[in-house]
């Protein structure tokens, strides 16, 4: 039986939706929320980031990133920088690189308990066919 889009939406949507739930409950323990960490995550990929770039790396909005941000700076986690001109950048504090490690281990965890499962050709398929969707 062929399986239909809407099957594979919703899927896709599951597995989605328990990564995040499952990392949520790890995250918890290091006293960050996923998208503090996925913050802290694409910090680490894209250092001086904007608060413009981070929201579009974590996709939140610019409002919500403004106001996470500025939570996140208040623990400790990230600091704003001066940038060229009136451009802020922002970078990761020693606290928050602890933190981002420590939550890269406990991600790849859930990762591994899901998508691991799968030999290494059906992850590369995988791959390559949800690359192929996003187009």
């Amino acid at each position: 039986m062929e399986a239909s889009v809407q099957e594979i939406g919703v899927a896709v949507k599951r597995l989605q939706w328990l990564h995040h739930t499952e990392a949520s409950k790890q995250l918890a323990d290091l006293g960050v929320s996923l998208p503090q960490w996925d913050v802290l995550r694409r910090l680490h990929e894209v250092p001086d980031a904007s608060l413009h770039d981070l929201a579009q790396l974590t996709f939140q909005t610019d409002q919500s990133m403004g106001s996470l941000a500025t939570r996140m700076i208040a623990r400790g986690l990230i600091e704003r920088l001066e940038g060229p001109g009136r451009a802020i950048r922002h970078r990761l504090t020693p606290e928050g690189e602890r933190i981002r490690e420590e939550g890269a281990e406990l991600f790849a965890a859930v990762l591994t308990a899901s998508v691991g499962s799968l030999s290494p050709t059906e992850r590369s398929t995988l791959l390559k066919l949800l690359t192929k969707a996003l187009g």
